[in-house]
């Protein structure tokens, strides 16, 4: 499947924000947006004057979708769910994308990126409720356990990425036994509790032109 293999650091300076694409490197000062906020390109600070409505609606979606890292297929696709579902649309996106394993091993501390945590689920080293599942788009319901596989415990990724766990934010909406190893979605999280910085009423706005 295509995917961007550029300049992940890139990706957060268009959009102006941290979209936590490389790990540890976006808590520490050298991260980009701490040096350069602004966009990439020979007349990339010009282009802050230039707001107009669409292009705040398309940066919105552009920010959200690279923060799941998500092709633009894919995502219009989670609209379509999100809209046939009862409830605000907007909400609704953002579930669907939490919802997500590769999400959740990243929210769960057991790779330091949704990027690896793709990587890791795509090689077989994560399961759920005791089943090997290497799907990263697979979609968890409340009551999901998900774990390393046995073999897989010891990998030095998890390992480190375990250790500071909690260090970054948790959410409380999943658990983790950090000595065994094992987190759990224990509840459908509500929009106050979804730590994404973006205002999804703009992205439903853009797709019901």
């Amino acid at each position: 499947m295509a995917r961007y293999t550029g300049p992940a650091c890139k990706l957060c300076r268009r959009e102006g924000t941290k979209l936590f694409l490389k790990g540890d490197r976006c808590y520490s000062d050298r991260c980009a947006i701490e040096k350069r906020n602004y966009p990439p390109g020979e007349h990339g600070r010009a282009r802050f004057s230039r707001r107009s409505n669409y292009r705040i609606q398309l940066r919105e979606k552009q920010k959200l979708r690279r923060m799941y890292q998500l092709l633009e297929r894919q995502f219009r696709n989670y609209f379509k769910e999100a809209e046939k579902r009862k409830g605000v649309t907007g909400e609704n996106l953002l579930k669907l994308l939490e919802q997500r394993l590769d999400n959740m091993v990243y929210r769960m501390g057991f790779a330091p990126s949704r990027a690896t945590a793709r990587q890791l689920i795509l090689h077989n080293h994560f399961e759920v409720n005791g089943k090997r599942v290497n799907i990263p788009s697979y979609q968890l319901s409340v009551g999901d356990r998900v774990a390393p596989r046995e073999k897989s415990k010891n990998l030095l990724v998890i390992e480190e990425t375990l250790k500071g766990y909690g260090s970054r934010g948790t959410v409380p909406y999943i658990s983790v036994d950090v000595g065994k190893k094992e987190g759990a979605y224990v509840e459908e999280p509500t929009r106050d509790i979804i730590p994404v910085p973006v205002e999804e009423n703009l992205i439903v706005e853009l797709y019901s032109k």
